[in-house]
């Protein structure tokens, strides 16, 4: 039928709709109007129009109500159309909306009566009036007439605004209204200043306006009143009286709401006194302290006397607030005091101090005057006594005194620089302030000079020393000394002479004994300090001097007889004619003998015994004898410059003649050999013996009657080393076979070093028994070279090296994976490193589905993975990867893959026949494995076919479908698991040729 674009309106009324429409094409006779609530069928309003009229307004209608309207246009020849349209009125809005607090400040509560008519339910909205924000959403039951907001801010404005739902339609009524206030925490009423109290609270956002009082509690007047906006926190109050009490009260109000908050009280700071001063007063040890009022008022004074430089209190007296002076009796002499006046208004404080006054002092006790041993200095010393410093007078007690002052806390004074041997005086007087008490006096003496270049000789002779001295330049009245045994320390004699003696000589002394004398000067009570000089009176000769010939162990021994005296040591020294070499022995004073060893064979020696006694000697007469002839030394067994060949070779020990050099095997023990070689030759080569052997070698020597022989030396020839070395790898594990030929001769066994090449880790040793040929060496690293080295071993000695190169197999890749990135040309390689090494890995991939030719990839040794592009779509791959070192290669398993196939191209479709539908296609590329199609109905989605094809096949024929019916149809393109599929193309079957005429 002909559409009449039906469209319904309020313009904002609520019990109206406007109804809308398009004149028909070749227009209407008129038109007919029924509306009727939605749902019920019957008729509430029906109205008509006029040709050429294309609107109608229903009026009295219901708020909120759903109508349905139907219109029937009358067109020419009887023929009618009609057409049907719902609308909704809106709603009409609440009535009698309030919003209330009930005193909380946290909650408001919102009620109102039902609006007019229908409704779906009410929206409510709750906005911050000040921020405008929107605080809570909510929607209520069309029969709800009440709500509470809770968790609002306390002493804030909010706006309700309620909306009547109604379809999409709505009807809103707003209305403002006040949280109670919350009153201000932590209220501080704290001094800024002596004029000035500073007032601070928290939690000051709950009320709109803060009303502050302050009173002045001494009048009880109102000082101060103060009104703030909301988020003020703190306030100074000012030009307030110094050392006054304030209390300060405190309300908070928001719209028509007041709270009453906390109260607080606090003091202005006091003004400090003016002018303090600390004078003497007319008692004695008593000060007066004095000071001007300020201004302001204060509870009391707290006056405190203040004892010495740190200020430690000593009297605090309290006096009221009108007096200006108080008195401190009983005080320490010679002491610092000052004052501090403190005005005490509340718990504040507000101090002033004076400058320092001092009591009389009185004289140091304990005064002393010593020399502690100097002729050069005195140190005077006393007690501490109260005050602020000492005078002191010092000099001799013939002359006048000089002056100095010290400060307190010093309680002694050394004057230097004086001279010896003299008597002074020294006064000392106690200072405070202006005051000075009566001077202590003492006299005391310094200390006399020593004598000086004190010196102790024995002038050649044994039994006595002579004491000299130059004499001390002033104070000295005579000197006194003391001769000790140094050694023991015994007392030996004392002596005392006048100042006029300069030395001494002490008789009857021990010869060879050290002697210690000891010397001071004297002057008046004192000695000075000690000199010293030491010496030692001369020593006797030693006799009976002999010397005696040891034959084992080779040697000479001395003896001799002690001479009387004393001896700090024994001196030998023996030497030879012929040698330039000499012995010097030093023995103990209680030896007697001593024997010369590792002498020269055949050699006549000479002796001299000298005596020591400090650093004077006396020698004895010489003594001589010879010694016997020794072996030869250091008999050395070499291998020769050929294996051949031996080098024997030895040290002359001295007094020898000619040498016989005895060979033979060592095993058997029998003389293969005898040389005779001439003294002064130390060396023989023995020529034409069997390699890798041992010899033993005997060297005789004589000297006069004497025969001596050598120790037995030992010695190899070097062996030879193996023959046609070899090493091949073992197959079955990760080894190499070593193999060499027996060389000619004789050896202990074979020494072999595995190391691996450009390794820095040390090469491993093996070893192998004399008849071995071969060893295998296990535990190597696959795909890696060693070099190894082959020595015959005969005692310590080496052939010369064979070495050789070998690697092991190499170790195949493991875990290796083809995997297909969803790509259609792509394929990616991966595999895990195995142990070892390798010079690089051959890759290769096959292709499964076509002959082409296989694709091979050389990486490098530490390669794990390859991508394989530009392959065939929808084809299957095979990969191989190989490790390979040199001539050796180890294989992984062969793994398979396909990729992607491509879609078919030129997908069309069409209907032989009423019950059949023709599929077609083109492949792309190489094409795929397989096809499927699949033909589904559309307008139910339901599969009704699916045919799986080969990879040559181009199209497909669905039969028995219905006629006249939409289908679906989608080809996939398939390779191993992977497919590939058109989009879904749709196409209808043919009706029947009878139902098409």
């Amino acid at each position: 039928g002909t559409l009449l674009n039906l469209s319904v309106s309020d313009r904002g009324r609520s019990d109206s709709l406007l109804l809308s429409w398009d004149e028909p094409e070749g227009g209407a006779e008129g038109y007919s109007l029924a509306l009727s609530s939605l749902g019920s069928g019957t008729p509430l309003q029906n109205g008509s129009a006029g040709p050429n009229i294309t609107s109608f307004w229903f009026h009295g209608l219901t708020p909120g109500m759903r109508y349905e309207i139907e219109v029937t246009a009358t067109l020419a020849c009887m023929d009618t159309t009609s057409q049907t349209v719902t609308a909704q009125t809106s709603p009409s809005p609440v009535r009698n909306l309030s919003l209330s607090s009930d005193g909380s400040s946290a909650v408001l509560r919102a009620s109102w009566a039902h609006a007019h008519g229908q409704r779906d339910g009410y929206h409510l909205a709750l906005y911050h009036s000040d921020s405008q924000t929107l605080v809570r959403n909510a929607s209520v039951l069309p029969n709800a007439s009440t709500f509470l907001f809770d968790g609002l801010l306390a002493g804030n404005e909010y706006a309700l605004k309620v909306s009547t739902l109604a379809g999409s339609g709505q009807a809103s009524t707003s209305i403002h209204q006040w949280t109670a206030p919350s009153t201000p925490t932590q209220l501080r009423l704290s001094p800024g200043s002596s004029t000035s109290l500073v007032a601070s609270w928290a939690s000051a956002g709950g009320a709109a306006w803060l009303h502050l009082v302050l009173h002045n509690l001494l009048t009880q007047t109102v000082t101060t009143t103060l009104s703030a906006r909301r988020g003020l926190t703190s306030y100074t109050f000012q030009h307030l009286q110094p050392g006054t009490q304030y209390w300060l009260g405190l309300s908070a109000t928001a719209g028509p709401y007041t709270v009453w908050g906390p109260n607080a009280t606090a003091w202005t700071y006091p003004l400090s006194p003016g002018n303090v001063t600390l004078s003497s007063a007319e008692e004695q040890s008593s000060l007066q302290a004095c000071w001007s009022t300020p201004a302001g008022e204060r509870d009391f004074y707290l006056v405190t006397l203040q004892e010495g430089e740190d200020g430690a209190p000593a009297r605090n007296i309290s006096v009221s607030g009108d007096n200006s002076r108080v008195t401190f009796h009983g005080l320490s002499p010679g002491k610092r005091y000052s004052a501090q006046v403190t005005a005490v208004a509340g718990p504040y404080r507000a101090s002033a101090h004076s400058t320092a006054a001092w009591t009389q002092p009185l004289a140091p006790s304990g005064v002393s005057l010593s020399s502690q041993g100097s002729p050069y200095s005195l140190l005077a010393s006393w007690e501490e006594a109260m005050g602020e410093g000492y005078m002191l007078a010092f000099g001799p007690v013939e002359h006048p005194v000089k002056n100095s002052s010290l400060l307190r806390g010093v309680t002694n004074f050394t004057y230097e620089g004086l001279c010896p041997g003299t008597l002074y005086a020294f006064e000392v007087s106690t200072v405070a302030g202006p005051y000075t008490s009566t001077p202590r006096c003492i006299t005391n003496w310094t200390y006399p000079l020593p004598p000086e270049q004190l010196t102790l000789s024995n002038q050649g002779h044994s039994t006595s020393l002579q004491a000299s001295w130059r004499a001390a330049p002033t104070g000295s009245t005579g000197y006194t000394g003391t001769l000790w045994e140094t050694k023991s320390q015994e007392w030996v004699r004392n002596m005392t002479v006048g100042n006029n003696w300069t030395n001494v000589t002490f008789e009857d002394l021990v010869p060879g004994r050290q002697y210690t004398l000891e010397m001071a000067a004297m002057a008046g009570p004192y000695t000075s300090a000690v000199r010293s000089a030491t010496d030692w009176t001369y020593p006797l000769a030693p006799a009976g001097v002999t010397l005696t010939n040891t034959r084992r162990p080779l040697g000479l021994s001395a003896f001799w007889d002690k001479a009387a005296g004393d001896v700090d040591q024994f001196h030998l020294q023996l030497y030879s004619k012929s040698h330039a070499a000499q012995r010097n022995i030093s023995v103990g004073p209680n030896t007697h003998n001593f024997t010369f060893l590792g002498l020269s064979p055949g050699i006549q020696y000479f002796l001299k015994v000298t005596v020591l006694a400090g650093p004077y000697r006396s020698s004895s007469h010489f003594a001589t004898e010879w010694t016997y002839p020794l072996s030869l030394a250091n008999v050395s067994v070499q291998p020769g410059r050929r294996p051949q060949e031996l080098h024997v070779s030895w040290v002359e020990s001295g007094g020898g003649r000619d040498h016989l050099v005895q060979l033979s095997v060592a095993e058997s023990l029998s003389i293969i050999r005898n040389v005779s070689v001439p003294r002064g030759v130390t060396q023989l080569d023995l020529e034409g013996l069997v390699p890798g052997s041992r010899y033993r070698v005997e060297i005789i020597s004589q000297a006069g009657p004497h025969r001596t022989s050598s120790q037995t030396a030992v010695g190899y020839t070097v062996p030879l080393p193996p023959l046609s070395l070899l090493a091949s790898p073992v197959s079955t594990a990760w080894a190499l076979a070593v193999q060499w030929e027996t060389p000619p001769g004789q050896r202990d066994g074979y020494l072999l070093s595995i190391h691996e090449e450009g390794s820095s880790v040390p090469a491993r040793k093996l070893e192998a028994g004399k008849d071995s040929t071969n060893i295998t060496l296990a535990h190597l690293a696959p795909g890696t070279c060693y070099l190894v080295g082959i020595w015959a071993v005969a005692g310590p000695y080496r052939s010369l090296p064979k070495n050789i190169t070998g690697c092991t197999v190499p170790a195949a890749p493991t875990n290796l994976s083809l995997t297909n990135p969803g790509s259609s040309s792509e394929l990616y390689t991966c595999w895990n490193k195995p142990p070892g090494k390798r010079d690089h890995y051959r890759v290769i991939l096959y292709s499964l589905s076509t002959q082409s030719r296989d694709r091979v990839q050389t990486l490098s040794p530490d390669a794990q993975n390859i991508t394989w592009t530009h392959l065939e779509a929808g084809s299957r791959f095979a990969v191989q990867v190989t490790a390979v070192k040199g001539l050796f290669e180890a294989s992984s398993t062969n793994v398979t893959q396909w990729t992607h196939p491509l879609a078919p191209a030129n997908l069309t479709l069409g209907s032989p026949s009423a019950s059949t539908l023709q599929v077609s296609w083109a492949a792309t590329g190489r094409g795929p494995e397989g096809y499927m199609v699949a033909v589904y109905d559309t307008e139910s989605s339901s599969r009704v076919g699916r045919m799986v094809l080969g990879g040559d096949a181009r199209s497909h024929t669905f039969r028995n479908l219905s006629p006249g019916t939409r289908y679906s149809v989608a080809v996939r393109a398939t390779a191993g698991p992977f497919h590939t599929s058109t989009p879904n193309f749709t196409h209808c079957t043919r009706e029947y040729d009878a139902l098409l005429a």
